[in-house]
């Protein structure tokens, strides 16, 4: 009987130790544990830890809870402006809402078919409002801004949270490259074209007004001038009048003087005293 005994608690060792971990599961810190039975969901643990389950009849399902990368494939986008471009983008995600997650999609490979429908159909909508220019400009980071949070909209009802999409590169097909860039080459060119003409408009608005102003300084000075001129004139003939008026004889005299060094320098002349020009240069009454 002791033999069978210890056999029966064998037994009971080996068969306990089968069906124990089936009572159990754990779930690391990384994980989201989704329990089923029979297809419904009865439990979800967000916290790691040691939990329990019925065996053989509940289904434990494990999520990854950290975020998550999904490259899109390039696909061709349209702008605005019409020019076709290869979009090559990526999208950062997590698993938000496990209960939710498991009614809507369950998998992880339709979770990312769907978040490459999402992300396609926001980048397709936004590339196609926008001219391609605008597409390379600096205002790239708020268009990127804008189709994170539409993607993240679209996919909040699956129970995941779209944290970022960014666009890896952006290239023109290799049919039209050429020709776009000779277009957009044609376009800088006119609009250099139109900088100059401009440049050269206000250049000779300038120089009419700079050549007007002189022209004006120019007259006032002129004026300014005559003016000082006449009022120094008048005060020489005042002072000539005032000065024949007090010696005539050698106001006289002076002028006399003035003339001889006037016309008689570097020149020959026959003098005589008949000549009442030199009286005062020969002596004579």
């Amino acid at each position: 009987m002791t033999k069978i005994k210890w056999i029966i608690l064998v037994v009971v060792v080996i068969v306990a130790a089968i069906l124990l971990p089936s009572f159990f599961f754990i779930v690391d810190q990384t994980e989201f544990a989704v329990v089923t039975r029979f297809g419904d969901i009865i439990d979800v643990v967000l916290e790691p830890g040691l939990n329990t389950k019925a065996p053989f009849i509940d289904v434990v399902e494990k999520f990854d809870k950290r975020i998550r990368t999904y490259d899109v494939p390039p696909e061709r986008i349209y702008t605005k402006d019409k020019k076709t471009l290869l979009v090559d983008t990526y999208a950062l995600w997590k698993i938000d809402d496990p209960e939710n997650f498991v009614k809507k999609l369950k998998t992880i490979d339709l979770a990312s078919t769907r978040i490459d429908d999402v992300v396609y159909s926001v980048v397709r909508n936004t590339f196609g409002k926008l001219n391609y220019d605008d597409i390379i400009s600096e205002k790239r980071d708020e268009y990127l801004g804008n189709m994170s949070a539409d993607a993240a909209y679209e996919m909040a009802d699956y129970g995941i949270a779209i944290i970022e999409v960014r666009v890896l590169k952006t290239d023109l097909p290799d049919e039209n490259r050429n020709a776009v860039f000779e277009r957009m080459k044609s376009e800088r060119n006119q609009e250099a074209s139109l900088i100059r003409a401009e440049g050269e408009r206000t250049a000779q608005e300038i120089r009419a007004g700079a050549d007007k102003e002189v022209t004006i300084l120019l007259a006032d000075a002129e004026k300014t001038s005559d003016i000082i001129k006449g009022t120094g004139e008048a005060s020489a003939v005042k002072i000539y009048a005032e000065a024949f008026g007090a010696d005539e004889d050698f106001y006289e005299y002076q002028k006399t003087l003035e003339v001889y060094r006037e016309t008689l320098d570097d020149a020959e002349y026959i003098l005589g005293p008949q000549m009442e020009f030199l009286k005062d240069l020969i002596g004579g009454n």
